[in-house]
């Protein structure tokens, strides 16, 4: 058990837009001026951390309005530039890319252009893929999006980068981890899964029978989910570990798959080991992002991952590159 102040999640970068998502105090949504159009302009906010130098990666950007409107669907432009220091004071242009809007688990999609959305109707963020970084320091996404109704608005997010990733990446080697599961003894069961505390159940029992250590030990592929479906900021952690269920009843041949609850016990600010392990090393400042998606071969090493949100489809490609699991 490690017992932190309260921590900072990767949702909690999507908080200005995405907490507009919730409803208002007597259950209502918000009032809006989606449709109408009348929005003081697009504002973007990165939603992917522990980007780092080298290596092909998924960047992640939310997109909203200041009066509680979502920009959802279709496909956006994105330029990347270094910010400039002290040394080097102009913007020194990177890569670019189209980004995809990625919707949260659950939530339709639609082939549209861009369009101006309620939180209820086009929750999500727009991925750029395959994006590489030529150094370290804070980089700059341009966004320019042409909005139906709104027409071509362009917004800026910020974002470092780092020599190489804190967290586990593709390619190390996956800790062998004991994360809780439905056989654990002694702990709430809240503190297998947070949607227990509400239902003296463990929802999907199916996500909480193996543990990292166990899979790796006998050589099996595991996809593994990091959230707090109760406790998430942004309410994608929720969405994103029932799409690893959904994975599971089809997949079920490839990998085990494992959900990792963050909490131990959420009023007391206290984590699980397992979250601890993956998610929380060399961070003396007490910063924990989560949801996070990893994707571990049969040889203990990380395939893939994902953070904040993700496609199912994309995630479904690398389950469909593993060979049948034999036993």
């Amino acid at each position: 058990m490690v017992r932190v102040a309260p921590i900072r999640t990767l949702s909690a970068l999507l908080s200005l837009g995405l907490l507009a998502a919730a409803c208002s105090s007597d259950d209502q949504p918000p009032q809006s001026t989606c449709a109408s159009g009348n929005t003081s302009g697009m504002v973007a906010q990165a939603a992917s951390v522990d980007l780092y130098v080298g290596d092909p990666q998924r960047v992640d950007l939310g997109l909203f309005t200041p009066e509680n409107c979502f920009v959802s669907f279709g496909t956006v432009d994105v330029s990347f530039s270094l910010l400039g220091d002290a040394a080097q004071t102009s913007e020194q242009p990177g890569p670019t890319a189209t980004a995809v809007f990625v919707p949260t688990f659950g939530m339709p999609d639609r082939s549209s252009p861009p369009v101006m959305t309620q939180p209820d109707e086009g929750r999500g963020v727009y991925e750029a893929t395959g994006v590489v970084f030529d150094s370290a320091g804070v980089w700059l996404a341009e966004v320019t999006a042409d909005v139906e109704g709104l027409g071509p608005q362009t917004a800026q997010a910020t974002f470092a980068v780092q020599e190489r990733p804190t967290l586990p990446a593709p390619g190390d080697r996956a800790q062998p981890t004991k994360n809780l599961t439905v056989n654990s003894k002694g702990v709430p069961l809240a503190a297998i899964d947070s949607r227990a505390a509400s239902t003296d159940t463990i929802p999907d029992p199916g996500l909480h029978r193996w543990t990292i250590a166990r899979a790796i030990a006998e050589g099996r592929p595991a996809l593994v989910v990091f959230a707090t479906p109760v406790f998430c900021v942004s309410k994608f952690c929720g969405p994103v570990t029932d799409m690893v269920e959904d994975l599971s009843s089809r997949y079920d041949d490839r990998a085990v798959f494992i959900h990792v609850e963050i909490w131990r016990d959420f009023e007391n600010q206290v984590l699980n080991r397992a979250a601890v392990d993956w998610l929380w090393p060399q961070r003396p400042n007490g910063d924990l992002t989560e949801p996070w998606l990893f994707l571990i071969g049969a040889d203990g090493r990380i395939v893939d991952r994902w953070s904040s949100m993700w496609s199912e489809r994309e995630v479904e490609t690398d389950l469909e590159a593993l060979p049948p699991m034999k036993g």
